[in-house]
């Protein structure tokens, strides 16, 4: 048994936890497809937030991993195989955009001629919000996330392969390039996808936004899956409490990045007062919608904000799962809070779609994943930072 055996052979469970998630994630969509015919609209609606939900992750994993190849460093290397598979993903998102594409007339107003007609600040945006260039601006986000994907993970693995030094760099170079591609694709996708749904409202904060969520999300999901694969052989001799200390910290600073991002934007609208922009928080904070956002302020912010101060959570295993746990969970209310009062806006409501859609898209892209997590090596073991990685044992050995 050595670190160069790909994922399959170490763990050969694998498997079979591949057939159980995409199973319970085809069994769930199957259920939530009787939604569609009860409520095109309701179930669109949900759907824009669990696919908004599962990209999230894949596109944060993507930023991570150029962030990485720019900077260095220990805390990348033991994630690079699960930031590889998770951007690997990325063409069955591609197609599971294709209900957003085709229902977009049940989400936007924007597309709603007679609308734009009597709205002269609607008629004034129509020249970009119009379902045409919509689905172009779509696809052109697409292409360069997936080109990005490509080549990252083909020089990736031919760097296992060959072991060639040259590699390294090229990757540097392109994530230099990449990550001004990936602002510029997320800022404007969130516009399009996100910000749209209330046609009168803006914020130049939003991109940069939706960004940190992605990367909290990112974070949080390779946590647990690091914490997963550190109780089977040979990394449960491989990964120690440094390399939790380390991603902790890490998830530490996305949960600060996302709360300044969200207090600047109420704190520049409300100083502002004006009503294009004050809209968007009235239909959340003077309906039941503000109990939501009460709990994305205490656990979406001060709870993990107190709790990974601690050195000994951020340490041990069991305890930084559970809060990384908790933040994937209230991800997802951060989502909801985002979207669902566009279409709600008297007051608070549920749909059980709301539920079962993302619980259901999310098995199928985890199933995925772990599709993608098996055909690789479960470490790169020519990557220019892997001894230092490895250095992380003598930590053990001495503590």
């Amino acid at each position: 048994m050595t670190i160069r055996q790909t994922a399959d052979q170490l763990i050969p469970e694998l498997a079979a936890h591949q057939r159980r998630l995409l199973t319970a994630g085809a069994a769930g969509t199957a259920v939530s497809a009787i939604g569609f015919f009860l409520s095109p609209a309701q179930f669109l609606q949900s759907y824009l937030m669990a696919y908004m939900f599962v990209l999230g992750i894949t596109l944060g994993c993507l930023a991570l991993g150029m962030v990485h190849q720019l900077s260095g460093g220990a805390w990348g290397v033991v994630i690079r195989r699960p930031i590889g598979a998770a951007t690997r993903t990325l063409p069955v998102l591609t197609l599971l955009f294709l209900p957003i594409a085709l229902g977009v007339h049940h989400l936007y107003s924007w597309t709603d001629a007679g609308l734009v007609a009597r709205d002269d600040v609607l008629r004034h945006k129509q020249i970009y919000l119009n379902v045409p260039f919509f689905l172009v601006r779509a696809a052109i986000y697409f292409a360069v996330w997936n080109a990005l994907t490509y080549f990252l993970n083909a020089w990736s693995l031919e760097q296992d392969e060959t072991g060639d030094p040259r590699l390294a760099r090229r990757m540097q170079v392109l994530s230099a390039g990449g990550l001004v591609a990936y602002g510029l694709t997320i800022t404007f996708a969130s516009f399009d996808w996100l910000m749209s749904l209330e046609p009168h409202w803006f914020s130049t904060i939003y991109g940069v936004l939706i960004m940190g969520g992605q990367g909290l999300s990112a974070m949080a999901f390779l946590i647990v899956a690091l914490v997963w694969l550190s109780r089977r052989k040979p990394l449960d001799a491989i990964i120690v409490p440094a390399h939790f200390h380390d991603l902790g910290n890490l998830m530490l600073a996305f949960v600060m990045l996302w709360a300044y991002f969200s207090f600047s934007q109420y704190l520049i609208i409300w100083s502002g007062n004006l009503p294009e922009e004050i809209a968007w928080y009235l239909h959340r904070l003077q309906t039941g919608w503000r109990f939501v956002g009460l709990t994305l302020v205490l656990f979406h912010f001060a709870v993990p904000f107190c709790v990974l101060l601690s050195r000994r959570v951020k340490r041990e295993a069991d305890m930084i799962v559970k809060v990384a746990i908790g933040i994937l969970i209230v991800r997802l209310v951060d989502l909801f809070w985002l979207i669902a009062p566009e279409f709600h806006t008297s007051g608070l409501s549920v749909s059980w779609l709301d539920a079962v859609l993302p619980a259901s898209l999310f098995a199928l892209w985890l199933g995925c994943f772990v599709w993608q997590l098996r055909g690789r090596a479960i470490l790169p073991v020519h990557d220019p930072e892997f001894d230092e990685a490895l250095g992380k044992l003598v930590e053990r050995i001495e503590h």
